[in-house]
């Protein structure tokens, strides 16, 4: 895959599509502008991969936190540890994930899945191979979704249980409030409680 190059655009900076055509000027009335904004912007700087991805992450952290802001807020019953880190894709450090928070549940023949909550700045199809996002379109703002998880003993790192799953996906959606739905599905302690998120 090609590399991306990223630059700074500073804020005054117009678009391309904003700037005159300087030559046509010349050529109609055989005057040269002297008006800076007829001139070319300054030499764009452009960012290291470094850059970019420090950049993203600030953003997806920022997103994590609000996003665990909103989950806890629901129901005082309903609380969920604040664990925000983010990856920035390699090759391409605009698109990234951010983990915000992990718990463990029963639901349906499944007794104490342990699970991870997850968005990103993208959209792609889960896999269950070694490449976890395929088939990513960044052209979608944003994704929310939730995996098993287990400890791996080689590692000593949590991998995920594709027991569970195929590729171990317990939701993935683009809606933020069904992706809220769900994760307090996922941690609510009782039927009851389940039965009133599931009316909202």
């Amino acid at each position: 895959m090609p590399k991306f190059r990223y630059f700074a655009l500073k804020k005054n900076d117009a678009p391309p599509s904003a700037l005159k055509a300087v030559h046509t000027e010349f050529l109609r009335t055989g005057r040269i502008s002297r008006r800076r904004e007829d001139w070319l912007a300054e030499e764009r700087r452009y960012l290291t991969h470094e850059e970019v991805a420090e950049r993203t992450g600030r953003k997806l952290e920022a997103a994590g936190e609000t996003t665990h802001e909103r989950i806890n807020a629901f129901h005082r019953s309903i609380r969920f540890p604040k664990l925000i880190f983010h990856r920035t894709l390699e090759n391409q450090p605009h698109l990234g994930y951010c983990h915000v928070t992990s718990a463990r549940t029963s639901f349906a023949r499944f007794a104490d899945v342990k699970w991870a909550f997850y968005l990103t700045n993208f959209f792609a199809d889960i896999g269950g191979t070694e490449q976890f996002f395929e088939r990513i379109r960044p052209d979608f703002s944003r994704m929310y979704f939730a995996v098993a998880i287990q400890p791996d003993r080689d590692s000593r790192t949590m991998a995920i249980d594709r027991s569970v799953r195929d590729n171990g996906v317990l939701f993935r959606t683009r809606d933020p409030k069904e992706a809220l739905k769900n994760v307090l599905m996922l941690g609510a302690r009782d039927v009851e409680l389940r039965e009133i998120i599931a009316a909202l």
